[in-house]
């Protein structure tokens, strides 16, 4: 599913700004950048509001049910994930995760005609293969299936904020669609040759699930079996899985849920929702969060609407745009400063609604859903309008 802003062209946007320079009020400044280029800047991300410290680790899949076509004969379906968690105190000793690799980002630069080293990826707040917090209960677990030509770390301010509050959060770069790398430092970037639908990515999401499933069992599920950080596997519960996608990830959301049970709750970032075989009835809980593809603009969205048998709802932030519940949202701006770009060109990048609501949102909404869907935990901003988010409409 194309739009009319690609992937490509909002990432390489967001990365070519060489900045770390904050919204207006956000109170950031940036600090020397380690791990980048001497002289070149980094581009920040917001900080998570919940009270863990966060841990990630990197999982290489391999699904030997598919094979390959372009790989060729012999070579099977290969994929990158990764697994965002609370992390125990101690977790500082571990080193920060890139939001992209060196390499990807590049790739991505050169792919939209920027200088590949104009500027290197912002640091995340997880920390690589740190141990799993030990809390009472397990934690409920949420997917996540980026967009057309994206990446698994393209919505990481909602990533961060839900590992920040208690989720395990399971990312995954559908190859051939997205910007990675593979353990032995392959590339991956989109085959704008290959056809690649939601039906695609939703397998690759329900795959993911069953290595999860080995992890929680207590198996290794990479395929170099790199060590797994202390006590995730026992952290996890099976019976609370969510999942949500941006762009052609929200529609993979629904096909998921549409073939697998175990998904109990799914939340669509501005989907367009169109597939064939298209979507059927669903009677699990699902939100919309619409910018772009309004229901009163998509009839595939309408469509859509339609066949939630279940609890659902609609909220639309004003002023939102396509990219305004994802990374974007906040990265982008930080190029309109560094470049000087104009008003009115940034508006088309990022649409009225101001970048920094723009992330309360990202941080607030997804959140509370998954806390009422999977932790069975009431949430009055989900009943209706709420005066701490003036911006934000239900839509009946």
């Amino acid at each position: 599913m194309n739009t009319a802003l690609t992937r490509r062209h909002l990432l390489a946007a967001a990365l070519a700004t060489g900045a770390a320079v904050p919204f207006a009020g956000a109170g950031r400044g940036w600090a020397a950048p380690a791990g980048a280029t001497p002289g070149q800047p980094r581009l920040t991300l917001p900080r998570p509001t919940g009270p863990h410290p966060v841990g990630t680790v990197a999982l290489h899949l391999v699904d030997t049910s598919r094979p390959d076509p372009v790989a060729g004969p012999g070579r099977h379906r290969e994929l990158m994930a990764s697994v965002w968690y609370p992390a125990t105190g101690d977790a500082r000793r571990h080193p920060l995760t890139q939001w992209l690799p060196a390499a990807p980002t590049r790739a991505l630069l050169v792919s939209s005609d920027f200088d590949a080293d104009v500027a290197a990826a912002p640091l995340t707040v997880g920390h690589e293969g740190a141990p799993a917090l030990r809390a009472p209960g397990r934690l409920p677990v949420v997917v996540f299936s980026h967009g057309n030509d994206g990446h698994r770390s393209e919505t990481t301010i909602v990533v961060q904020e839900l590992a920040s509050h208690g989720y395990a959060v399971v990312t995954v770069d559908h190859t051939y669609d997205s910007y990675g790398e593979f353990p032995d430092g392959r590339l991956t970037v989109p085959d704008n040759d290959m056809s690649f639908t939601p039906w695609d990515s939703a397998h690759d999401v329900r795959f993911a699930i069953d290595r999860i499933e080995d992890l929680a069992a207590g198996r290794n599920p990479d395929a170099e079996c790199r060590p797994l950080p202390a006590g995730l596997g026992a952290a996890l519960d099976l019976r609370r899985i969510g999942m949500f996608g941006w762009s052609k990830g929200a529609t993979a959301t629904a096909l998921v849920m549409n073939t697998d049970q175990r998904v109990r709750a799914g939340l669509s970032l501005d989907g367009p929702m169109e597939s064939a075989p298209p979507v059927t009835d669903l009677d699990r809980p699902f939100m919309l969060m619409t910018a772009d593809f309004r229901r009163a603009a998509e009839p595939s969205v309408e469509e859509f609407w339609s066949h939630l048998r279940g609890w659902r709802l609609n909220v639309h932030a004003e002023g939102s745009v396509h990219g305004s519940y994802c990374d974007h949202q906040w990265l982008i701006p930080q190029l309109a400063t560094i470049i000087g770009m104009s008003e009115e060109r940034l508006r088309g990048w990022i649409g009225t609604l101001d970048p920094t609501r723009a992330v309360r949102i990202q941080q607030a909404y997804p959140l509370a859903f998954f806390d009422l869907h999977l932790r069975h935990r009431p949430q009055r901003l989900l009943a209706g309008p709420n005066p701490a988010f003036p911006e934000v409409r239900f839509i009946a």
